[in-house]
Parts: C-alpha cells; structure tokens; sequence
C-alpha cells in the first residue's frame, strides 16, 4: 500500500506538514488507484481511520492490520484512509478535527477512537448525521458507541485489563503499585490505571497513579526522571506499570537508576521487543496485549462488509483482549512481534 501525502488544504490549520499547537498530520493508504480525496466514487467505499502518531509503535500494528484489510477493499475498487496526529499534546480536540477533516470528504465510513469524549463527541455525532457509519474502536469501549450512536466497538477493554494487571501484581507479592500515566484525562488510560487500582484491591493490594504531562509521552528522558523520584521519595512501591511501549523502557530504566531491580516489578500494556526480552529473561513481570493488529484488521474488513453487504458480527463489544503476556507465553508473542502485527 503506497503512503501519499494529503493536501494541506484538508486540515485546517496545518502549515507545511509541520504540526504547531493543534495541527494535525495525517497520511493517506489509497486502494484501488482513487485519488487522496476520500469521497466516494461509483457507490465505492471509502473509510478513513484515525488513530495515533506516525511513529508510535502500537499504531504501527494497527496501521498494518488496517492495510491488510484495505486490500479488499481495494479489490472493490474502495479505498482507505489513515488519519493520525503530530502529537499527544492536544489529543482530544485534534482528533476532533481530524473527524470533522474526514467528514468533510464525503466518506462512506470513519472509524475512531474515542479518546476523550467530551472533545470528540460532538464530532462523531455530526458525522453519523450526516449518514456516515462509524465504528469507534481501541478506545471508548461499548458505552462509547451506544452513547455516540455509533455502530460497534471494535477493541479491548481497558478497565479490565487494568484489572487482570493489577491482580497478577498483588497475586505475585505486590503491595503497592504505580501506575504511570503520560496521557492524563485519555478515556482509556484513564481506565486501565482505575483498573490496575481495583484489580489491586481486590487481593488486599493498594495502587496510586503518577500523572505526567502529555508532552512526556514518548520523551525517555523526562519519563525516567519523573519515575527515578517517584521510587526514591516513596520507599514503599514495590510494584510499577506503564500505559504504554514508550514508557515502559523509561521505566525498566528509572527502576535500575533507583537501585531497586531486586524489590520493584514491572508491568505494561501493550508490547515491543525489548519488553518481551525483559519478559523472557524475568527482568519484567508481563506485558498487557490487547493485540492491536487485529483491531485494524477487524475495523476495515467489518466496516468494509458492513457498506458492502450489510453483514455484521453480532458482539457489542468485538473485543480483541486483554491477553497477559508472561514467561509462560512469551515465546509465541516474540514471533508475532518479529511479524510486525504484535
């Protein structure tokens, strides 16, 4: 699938390619041979998904499982379009805006994380008035969709696999646990460290959240450093878990920084290779997969069926986690990261 530059005149507010404050980049998979413009043509399907950074590993995979599936669309003769942001800094609003861009192209259908509600709402609202399907997926869960009018949910369950994370600490000896969080106020981070707080609780562990700017994310320096003074002002934390790939190194290394690779464990969502070596050689405890290959796979191909022949699967929510990645497992998970679709 060829990568083509959209026009700068479908984003508001996008100079140059260069993202300033809100702005927005995005990148088009066109199918089929159609132009970058979205709109339908001869009764074709034409989707757009918005999901993350560019250069965020986890929306690598579902980049991949997404143009995976584009490949019958485009043997329909549709095609599809990713959307995706510069940056976390203003997650709610711009993701938003790259709604109110795809709706402004006519689309047959947008696929969306719901991210944070209270900006994007609004958006997704107006695209299903004007008689576009939306399927939200990876985040918002059903309640998200049934409140929007969307479609379906396509994805994981945060909450619960904040649970299931934050049992396996307290089942392992942990006794109190952070949960760092780089993107505070995001629906599902903001899930998965309420769930790692009540998976705790509910075998006698204790967890608390660390929120750091949203400009943190993805920044090594400052995640270590943040994390380092957390385990050194607070000698009792004995457990550690991060929202995402990113972070998750940054940790390994604030927790070898503090000294305390011998008391503190650490767990994640999401995967990468590094993680799954900590996993291997028992360096980290595990890793939360909520197999995001499949959520683009699922979304385009379902979306796809759906305005192609008014087929759906029956489960609201389509869930394609939570699945636990520990020692016991980690070889299969090695091999499907080699593959780039985990």
């Amino acid at each position: 699938m060829s990568l083509l530059a959209l026009t700068a005149a479908a984003l508001t507010g996008c100079a140059s390619g260069k993202a300033k404050g809100g702005d927005t980049g995005q990148a088009t998979a066109s199918a089929g041979g159609g132009s970058a413009s979205g709109t339908k043509s001869n009764g074709k399907n034409s989707i757009y998904v918005i999901g993350g950074k560019p250069d965020d590993p986890f929306w690598s995979a579902i980049k991949r499982g997404g143009e995976d599936a584009a490949k019958l669309v485009s043997a329909g003769g549709g095609k599809v379009t990713f959307l995706g942001p510069q940056n976390y800094d203003n997650l709610g609003p711009d993701a938003a805006k790259l709604t109110l861009t795809a709706l402004s192209q006519n689309p047959s259908a947008i696929l969306v994380p719901d991210w944070v509600p209270e900006n994007q709402d609004s958006a997704i609202k107006q695209a299903i008035a004007k008689g576009v399907k939306v399927f939200i997926y990876n985040s918002g869960g059903v309640d998200a969709a049934k409140k929007t009018g969307a479609i379906k949910y396509i994805g994981s369950d945060d909450y619960e696999a904040g649970k299931a994370g934050g049992a396996k600490f307290a089942d392992e000896g942990a006794k109190n646990i952070l949960c760092v969080n780089t993107v505070p106020g995001s629906a599902n981070q903001e899930a998965r460290c309420k769930g790692i707080k009540d998976g705790a609780e509910s075998k006698g562990a204790k967890s608390k959240q660390l929120p750091l700017p949203s400009s943190n994310f993805g920044n090594p320096s400052a995640v270590t450093q943040a994390i380092k003074g957390a385990l050194l002002k607070d000698s009792s934390i004995d457990a550690l878990v991060t929202i995402g790939v990113q972070d998750a190194d940054s940790a390994a290394a604030a927790i070898e920084q503090a000294k305390v690779g011998d008391k503190v464990k650490l767990g994640t969502f999401d995967l990468s290779q590094s993680q799954l070596d900590r996993i291997k050689n028992g360096k980290q405890l595990f890793a939360i997969d909520q197999q995001p290959y499949l959520q683009g796979f699922y979304a385009v191909s379902i979306a796809n069926q759906y305005l192609s022949y008014g087929v759906l699967p029956p489960q609201n929510p389509l869930l394609t986690g939570p699945l636990l990645v520990t020692q016991d497992n980690v070889a299969a998970a090695i091999s499907g990261t080699k593959a780039g679709v985990r």
